[in-house]
């Protein structure tokens, strides 16, 4: 069967925002290859036409998430929205609910220590990428200080996340969501050391 042109790289593509999903969703060791396989609607002996090993697509998918999440960032602050804004839209009720199309250190992080160098690597480049433009909306955005009190905000929105996902109740979770928008903003406005 002859398939237009193209299509390798269109499924592929597929392949990866599926794997990037059921990732995030389910975690790097519970999603197998046959039901990323299965949810993209190919069987498992496609897999090994678009990726070399499961360890690739978890790097490439990380990679993909990383990306997608900077890209969002960036639209952000395009359109003009503050720090406070981009703390807000990251630490929200929505963003709790859908680790699936969230972002990848809050549903991952853990796993990703455990990942190889290159995966690793990976995600340590995307989080310079994100902490950069993070760092680009506090006060003395130039200083070198900027850069760690973005690492630290993030590092403190990102734990935020996950402890308002580890509680059932969804009124308890909204006040540690709220306690960690003022967290964060208490650190933005912190004079540098």
């Amino acid at each position: 069967m002859r398939f237009e042109k193209g299509h390798k790289a269109v499924t592929r593509q597929h392949i990866l925002e599926v794997a990037s999903k059921c990732f995030r969703r389910e975690g790097v060791s519970a999603a197998g290859i046959s039901g990323i396989m299965g949810e993209a609607g190919l069987t498992n002996g496609a897999f090994y036409l678009h990726f070399e090993s499961k360890e690739a697509l978890v790097r490439e998918a990380v990679g993909s998430a990383l990306a997608e999440r900077q890209q969002n960032l960036e639209e952000k602050v395009q359109a003009g929205v503050d720090l406070e804004g981009v703390i807000r839209s990251y630490l929200n009720q929505a963003h709790c609910e859908d680790p699936a199309c969230g972002c990848p250190s809050a549903a991952l992080l853990p796993e990703i220590a455990r990942q190889s160098v290159p995966t690793r690597q990976t995600y340590e480049d995307g989080l310079q990428s994100f902490v950069s433009t993070l760092a680009a909306l506090l006060p003395e955005a130039d200083s070198a200080a900027a850069g760690r009190r973005a690492t630290a905000i993030f590092a403190l929105m990102v734990g935020t996340l996950q402890f308002a996902r580890a509680v059932p109740d969804v009124a308890r979770a909204e006040q540690i969501l709220e306690g960690g928008v003022e967290a964060a903003l208490l650190l933005a406005r912190a004079s540098p050391v």
